[in-house]
């Protein structure tokens, strides 16, 4: 077969995978000479750095490259195994619950008494993580400047909607393609409700896990769902490994960790929301369950990514929280002396110092630029910095969010599930942008395709923990006009 027509599976190649793993284990704090060593052999064989932005290169290793890879990865594993339990330089970064939590100490939070469930906060909630996702969409993986020259040549800097194909100039949309599998579902002219993407299926598998499995899910059920629900082609970067690592018989937790250079990504956070969402108001609890969840993939950061997104959304889920409570909560559950904490920390630090955003994100670059754009750590500080800076609104949140580059849709879906419960109810997101949802979201996960907004309000509403009123008031469901309608709801899934 031709390199033209060979199969590139992106994000498993041992050969594209060891690039990504050398620097992961370089930031990590490995062993400096063990790794220069490992990455001298690999260079001296002939072997290319990681691909920049996609998830494989365009051209296949040949057996021999291919084959020093796999061995020098079971190297840098040993490696990694070896350091596991040892601090990492200057961080000190365990991947165990009760390690992160002596490490939190007294700052771990408490439940809040005067928290309850609310199903427009939760309706809210969803609507906004749809809209951030889509907003990010068409332009996932562009670098900061084609974000901005796009949004500029179409009148949209800053930005007030969603990205349009419309008046930009021939030369501008070949030097800044939109995301080839987003633009026709994703920018404004295209929108025809909520396509399909991996930042809307983690938190419906998730459901589905609480469903299935109830609050006291292990990681191993999580691994079943997965096996059971979740179509091996709609994972990316940790999650593929991890799922190929369970395939191959690996049990969980190792599947985070062997050849998983992407054990440090933002993955696990984008999986998290539906931990906040049922536990308003308890952030150590919400805190505790996206553990359980993170660590069939994660480790570390990657872990401390989840744990921070769903304590902060348990906060603002319970209706006594502004943004910068909900923020200083998800920080309560991360080990404040660990890459994350710093990053989050520094994100509200520049937020609260500078009046325009692009000069926080320009930091934030200048920063975090040696990062992979799907890194937890860049990632996180600029969602912090997003819904710090635009103090909860939730145009703001999201706008700001997505045009900070990195990874667009995750960090738009996450400002916008925070900024939709801080809204408090669905008619509070302005119609410009919840219309073009219509009420519906297309996925293959489950039997949720389809489903609509307040249906999934519902049933993540009977999922809280602890359980509300057997019988809930309707939730409010607006913002129809403008073409959207209501979908009617799905009849009730198997439950296995």
């Amino acid at each position: 077969m031709s390199p033209a027509t060979a199969l590139r599976l992106t994000w498993v190649q041992p050969e594209d995978l060891l690039g990504h793993e050398l620097r992961q284990a370089a930031e990590d704090g490995r062993d400096a000479r063990a790794v220069a060593d490992i990455e001298h052999r690999w260079r001296k064989a002939g072997g290319a750095p990681a691909p920049v932005r996609a998830g494989a290169a365009t051209t296949p290793a040949t057996p021999e490259l291919r084959a020093l890879a796999v061995q020098l990865l079971d190297e840098l594993d040993e490696l990694n195994e070896l350091d596991e339990s040892t601090p990492r330089g200057p961080y000190a970064e365990p991947t165990a619950l009760p390690e992160i939590r002596a490490l939190c100490g007294t700052s771990w939070p408490s439940p809040d008494p005067a928290a309850e469930a609310c199903l427009d906060r939760l309706h809210a909630a969803w609507l906004g993580r749809a809209v951030g996702c889509l907003l990010g969409k068409p332009v996932e993986k562009l670098p900061l400047t084609g974000i901005r020259a796009l949004a500029r040549a179409t009148g949209n800097w800053p930005l007030t909607g969603y990205f349009t194909a419309h008046g930009l100039p021939p030369a501008l949309a070949a030097a800044y393609p939109w995301n080839r599998r987003s633009a026709a579902t994703s920018l404004a002219e295209n929108i025809d409700g909520m396509p399909e993407d991996d930042d809307l299926n983690y938190p419906l598998l998730n459901l589905e896990l609480l469903r299935r499995y109830g609050p006291g899910f292990t990681t191993r059920d999580v691994a079943a769902l997965w096996l059971d629900e979740l179509p091996a082609g709609r994972t990316f970067t940790a999650e593929r490994v991890a799922y190929r690592n369970l395939l191959d018989g690996v049990e969980p937790p190792r599947t985070a960790r062997r050849r998983n250079p992407f054990r440090e990504w933002i993955g696990a956070l984008i999986r998290a929301d539906v931990h906040g969402l049922t536990h308003p108001g308890d952030p150590g609890a919400a805190a505790d369950q996206a553990h359980r969840d993170a660590c069939l993939t994660h480790t570390a950061n990657g872990v401390y990514g989840a744990m921070f997104a769903a304590a902060t959304i348990a906060s603002a889920a319970s209706g006594t929280a502004d943004v910068h409570r909900a923020l200083r909560a998800g920080l309560a559950v991360v080990p404040p002396g660990s890459r994350l904490a710093r990053a989050v920390r520094h994100g509200i630090r520049l937020a609260r110092t500078h009046t325009a955003f692009d000069t926080v994100v320009d930091t934030l670059h200048a920063t975090y630029g040696t990062h992979h754009w799907v890194h937890v750590v860049p990632n996180a500080a600029l969602l912090a910095a997003a819904l710090t800076h635009a103090d909860g609104d939730f145009d703001g949140s999201v706008t700001r969010a997505v045009s900070g580059g990195w990874d667009t849709d995750s960090v738009g879906a996450t400002a916008g599930s925070v900024a939709g419960l801080l809204a408090g109810t669905p008619d509070t997101i302005d119609t410009r942008w919840t219309a073009p949802l219509k009420n519906r979201l297309a996925t293959s996960v489950a039997d949720f395709n389809g489903t609509s907004f307040d249906e999934l309000a519902r049933l993540t509403y009977t999922q809280t923990t602890p359980p509300p009123s057997p019988n809930p008031p309707s939730p409010v469901v607006g913002n129809r006009s403008a073409g959207a309608e209501r979908v009617g709801t799905t009849p009730p899934r198997r439950v296995r």
